[in-house]
């Protein structure tokens, strides 16, 4: 029999746009509970981000900042995204980051903040802390969601897949009901339990798919798994194909620490293992060109080398200075037994960002009813083929806020809609899970989405890696059917999905435009 579910608001993923949300939706009264793979709730992409978030400039005026946003988005960029975020972000970043929250934001000699510039903004508008304002974001955002009562944090619970009326429900006649979502199985992994989690709303907010790829910034969990569960409960997505790589991370060990940019701003030199100054080959300006054409060119030099990477070379300022003008990089490195001041930093591209995901309305609303998605799971529009600098935070912060204020309201006010049906109890398989099988597919996909699916691609490469994964994709589904369920395995099974969603958007779109780059 149908019954109203005990909890209102389901979040997945406790990042920033997670934490907003679930903040934002407890604020309205609703019941929420945050749950999260990692083993703690920092762990994810926001905690990471070094650069910064936009606030208001001196002289600055949304029209200014929207008309940045739409400048880098190379043509694609929705204008009335673009323009909420301009209006609604700074506000926000007030009233939730510094008032509720407590953030400690870097400050001038005035008292004021202080604000910074970074690549395509017209003035200086980053807030910040130190090189770790993700971090500062995010263990505020926790503290402050820790005290509102109203919010519970679950952690070490992975979602196997979103509950909607069509694909869950016994009633066979819920076919033909409009696509609902109704929360989600939940795998928890100290009890190998699966959890049926029937919410009122439901929030995706899981974070990036870098980990698809060989290299990446992204930490260990951003393999899309939002993308895979809303793709096949039916969500439309959109602007999969772009994805943002970063030129120079450190190639060290699987990490990839990312390297400034204004490395190179300072006169590090991109060299190739026999010390050639490659970059001039593709951009008069050298190893000073914009980002993504310093991206395929690293790229393409490695391909026609064979190099693993190629290096940044900055020995040649004095040591003392480097020291000074880059401790944390100089830090990291010394970390990875590389002395910058003596040696060269190896360098590869990484993908960073997904511009793409799950499509949502201005108030993180997707195709499905009662699910929500925010933060780079999403695709606001806000982003279109390539993103301005410090634009994510924010959308994390303004999207999340207003699908949690808005769930969380529906949630409490129309509980007479949140009837839910009969759903099926999880069935268990027991066949044990061989890891060599798990660490090879995962190796075929991360080498087929970076070699067919990466920074430059072309018709014969994105056929070759849609032979590749449609049986890789098939052969996982057979794999999971009968395997015993753990962390591991859905993850693989989502980042097969993803790199599908992602491929199948680049093959469709023929056009070179921001970061989908198509040599033919």
């Amino acid at each position: 029999m149908a019954h109203v579910p005990e909890i209102d608001v389901l979040v997945i993923g406790s990042g920033l746009a997670g934490a907003a949300a679930a903040l934002a939706a407890a604020r309205q009264g609703a019941r929420v509970v945050m749950i999260t793979k990692t083993d703690r709730p920092e762990e994810g992409n926001t905690w990471y981000a070094q650069g910064g978030i936009i606030y208001h400039g001196a002289n600055d005026s949304p029209e200014r900042l929207t008309a940045d946003i739409l400048a880098a988005g190379a043509g694609l960029s929705d204008p009335a995204a673009a323009g909420l975020l301009a209006r609604e972000g700074p506000r926000l970043v007030k009233e939730v980051l510094i008032e509720q929250a407590g953030v400690p934001f870097d400050v001038d000699g005035a008292g004021g903040l202080d604000l910074t510039s970074e690549a395509a903004h017209s003035v200086a508008r980053i807030a910040h802390y130190k090189d770790a304002t993700g971090r500062a974001i995010e263990s505020s955002m926790l503290a402050r969601l820790g005290r509102e009562p109203g919010a519970t944090v679950l952690c070490r619970r992975t979602a196997v897949d979103l509950l909607t009326l069509s694909h869950h429900s016994r009633n066979p006649l819920d076919v033909y009901a409009p696509p609902t979502c109704v929360g989600a199985y939940v795998f928890d992994q100290e009890t190998r339990r699966v959890e049926t989690i029937l919410a009122k709303e439901t929030i995706l907010a899981t974070g990036g798919l870098g980990r698809v790829y060989l290299h990446t910034t992204n930490p260990a969990g951003a393999c899309g798994d939002g993308v895979a569960m809303a793709y096949r409960a039916g969500a439309r997505c959109l602007n999969m194909q772009f994805v943002q790589f970063h030129p120079t991370t450190l190639y060290h060990a699987g990490e990839r620490f990312l390297i400034s940019e204004s490395l190179r701003g300072e006169g590090a030199r991109l060299v190739d293992p026999a010390g050639r100054e490659f970059m001039k080959d593709y951009h008069p300006d050298g190893s000073l060109a914009p980002r993504d054409i310093v991206a395929r060119g690293i790229h393409q030099m490695m391909h026609e080398t064979g190099a693993e990477c190629a290096f940044l070379d900055i020995t040649h300022r004095p040591s003392a200075w480097i020291r000074e003008r880059f401790p944390q990089i100089y830090a990291r490195c010394l970390e990875a037994g590389i002395d910058i001041t003596t040696d060269r930093i190896p360098v590869v591209p990484a993908a960073h960002y997904s511009c793409g995901g799950i499509a949502v309305d201005d108030r993180g609303r997707t195709s499905i009813a009662r699910l929500r998605a925010a933060g780079e799971v999403s695709c606001t529009g806000l982003h279109g083929a390539n993103r301005l600098a410090s634009t994510s935070l924010l959308e994390c912060l303004v999207w999340g806020t207003r699908a949690g204020e808005d769930a969380g309201r529906a949630a409490i006010t129309r509980p007479s809609d949140y009837t839910v049906p009969d759903v099926a109890p999880w069935q268990y398989e027991t066949e044990p899970v061989d890891p060599a099988l798990l660490a090879q597919d995962w190796l075929t996909i991360r080498q087929t989405m970076w070699n067919y699916v990466g920074l430059v691609r072309s018709r014969r490469r994105l056929e070759r890696a849609h032979q590749i994964l449609r049986e890789l994709h098939m052969e996982i589904g057979r794999f999971y059917a009968r395997s015993e369920l753990s962390d591991e395995l859905i993850g693989l099974r989502n980042g097969v999905q993803t790199s599908l969603a992602v491929l199948l958007a680049a093959m469709e779109a023929r056009e070179s435009r921001g970061c989908h780059y198509r040599v033919d």
